[in-house]
């Protein structure tokens, strides 16, 4: 049988590394981390025709009728795990999930995102992204008891967790996935470590590893990290900023005009990009922001944005410009703050470039920035009154926009695309039906 480089790496790995399971991951619909377990003498069938499993007992893929999937590892994943022994240890590969029939499953995730990427690069770019991701750490999964008081940025006794930050770093790194920074962030016990950015299927494989990692390492301390958007009232919630931009095919940074007489050095194309994220932000905003309690972070008097708005300084925009080198192509970018932790990625930086992408292709244009329009704290009312448009205020509006969009439905395709109108709506509704403590304090007695 003939293999590639790629695949004889990892045979060859396996063996001299001691190698005795290696796991198959792949992601649901919702960005849930599957897996199984394949011994290495059934790697040389699973490279030429994939393994088979039962597809109806994944999240959003197909029912009991059409359960037959395909699962082939793609060798360019490979990596021993390092927190597993090193005697008997154990490998993973992400995987493609394929029909019987040898086609890509439309309801994998991973697949949509490969599906954008091409077409970026039939238009001419390579879509580069850098997330930055926030999490907490908490005493265990039951509640919220934080191991510190830190805020941004701390290093002193404060910051408990500086250990576990170092291990994770360390063990991404070892995973190969590089990284730029780890700090403490505003909330207490809350942490933040951003990826070097790579092109947008790599880096979703490595957001997905990282959060993998994050989980892991923390239960090694005996504690749990937690990537809900807004796990306590009192504390900021936890965000995904997305930096991003097109690189062309000569190598050069689409974005980058130093004779912007805007003084952003934003090329035409990075404006009307930049349009594409905020005319389509409210049809996305259910992928990026996909659970009932995404919506508890996206408040006025936070930094998390509520409108639809873009500006440099103003970090309460929904796309800001960072400007820490601003006459360096290389870091010529935008920042979607938007979007948080908890969502698919490989479904976010899909729908995040198809927005982009039909801002170029409608030939959009930008509207101006809104660095003193939309000030901290602005409700959603005073953003409407500054003439700007708001981002959804609850899931169940963010669903109903999500359904009625095209682009969403033309990216995601006809599966995904109902599959999340489904499930967001019976989510929207069973929160809806729920009694709160908050209802019970405020009314009972006095009504």
């Amino acid at each position: 049988m003939l293999h590639n480089p790629e695949q004889d790496f990892v045979l060859k790995t396996i063996e001299s590394r001691d190698v005795h399971f290696v796991r198959f991951w792949f992601t649901d619909v919702l960005g849930n981390m599957k897996s199984f377990a394949v011994v290495p003498g059934e790697l040389e069938r699973a490279f030429e025709d994939g393994m088979g499993f039962d597809g109806s007992c994944i999240e959003g893929f197909a029912d009991a009728q059409e359960s037959d999937m395909l699962a082939f590892p793609d060798p360019s994943t490979f990596q021993v795990l390092p927190w597993r022994p090193t005697s008997n240890a154990v490998a993973r590969m992400i995987c493609d999930i394929h029909t019987p029939e040898g086609q890509p499953y439309e309801g994998d995730p991973r697949h949509v995102l490969e599906r954008m990427v091409r077409k970026a690069a039939e238009a001419g770019y390579a879509f580069i992204v850098g997330p930055e991701l926030e999490y907490f750490y908490f005493r265990d999964a039951q509640g919220t008891e934080v191991l510190d008081r830190g805020s941004s940025f701390d290093l002193t006794s404060l910051d408990s967790a500086s250990d576990l930050r170092r291990d994770t770093v360390l063990t991404l790194e070892k995973m190969g996935i590089p990284v730029e920074y780890s700090h403490h962030e505003r909330g207490p016990s809350q942490h933040e470590i951003d990826l070097r950015y790579a092109d947008a299927l790599a880096m979703a494989d490595a957001v997905m590893t990282y959060k993998q990692v994050v989980k892991e390492i923390a239960m090694k301390h005996g504690v749990y990290a937690s990537f809900m958007p807004k796990p306590m009232t009192d504390a900021p919630g936890s965000g995904m900023h997305v930096h991003q931009s097109l690189i062309d095919l000569d190598g050069n940074n689409a974005f980058f005009d130093p004779s912007d007489p805007s003084g952003y050095n934003l090329s035409a194309t990075a404006k009307s990009y930049i349009a594409g994220l905020l005319k389509y932000a409210p049809e996305f905003t259910l992928v990026t922001n996909q659970y009932v309690n995404s919506y508890k972070r996206l408040r006025p008097g936070g930094e998390a944005p509520t409108c639809v708005s873009w500006g440099a300084r103003n970090r309460a925009t929904l796309v800001r410009i960072p400007g820490y080198r601003p006459h360096s192509e290389n870091a010529c970018r935008v920042e979607l703050r938007s979007p948080d932790p908890a969502a698919n990625p490989y479904l976010a930086f899909a729908v995040m470039l198809a927005a982009g992408l039909a801002g170029i292709e409608e030939g959009l244009e930008l509207m101006p920035p809104a660095d003193e329009a939309a000030p901290l704290g602005c409700t959603r009312q005073q953003h409407r009154e500054r003439g700007l448009a708001t981002l959804p205020e609850t899931l169940g509006e963010a669903v109903e926009l999500f359904a009625e969009s095209a682009l969403m439905r033309e990216t995601l395709g006809e599966h995904i695309h109902s599959y999340l109108v489904q499930a967001k709506r019976e989510e929207w509704a069973a929160y809806q039906a729920v009694v709160t403590p908050w209802e019970l304090e405020h009314d009972l007695a006095v009504l």
